[in-house]
């Protein structure tokens, strides 16, 4: 027997109410917001760096580096495409965040090439063992 029944709950009771959530929480110091943030903006000021790091962290969201658009010959295979990749970044006409992206991305292909072509034999198998010896 399954530890869960399908259809009924692991949790027949559910959340207890009275919990605080997010809107009850913003509801109740929705009238105090102003003063709030001017507490915590002349803390900043005065040299709390807690508080300084907060503001700055809500206001003004750490950038993102961008990467740039790179050209490169790609090889016959992944593997040469590997390598081309390991070359580019070698000679620094990629930087290495971005190579190491496109790895990555070839991995994923090649997992997807390696279940189509194990998909493909399978078939093929099946389709010999259908027809007989």
């Amino acid at each position: 027997m399954a530890k869960f029944e399908k259809g009924r709950s692991g949790n027949p009771r559910g959340r207890p109410p009275g919990i605080a959530t997010q809107a009850k929480l913003r509801k109740a110091i929705e009238k105090d917001l102003p003063g709030i943030l001017s507490a915590m903006v002349n803390a900043a000021k005065g040299g709390d760096t807690a508080a300084a790091k907060l503001l700055l962290d809500r206001a003004l969201p750490t950038l993102k580096p961008m990467m740039q658009t790179t050209t490169f010959e790609t090889g016959e295979t992944l593997s040469d495409s590997g390598r081309a990749i390991i070359q580019a970044v070698s000679r620094g006409n990629m930087n290495a965040d971005h190579g190491a992206a496109l790895i990555g991305a070839l991995a994923g292909l090649a997992r997807v090439v390696e279940v189509d072509e194990l998909a493909d034999r399978i078939e093929a198998l099946e389709k010999s063992m259908e027809a007989g010896p």
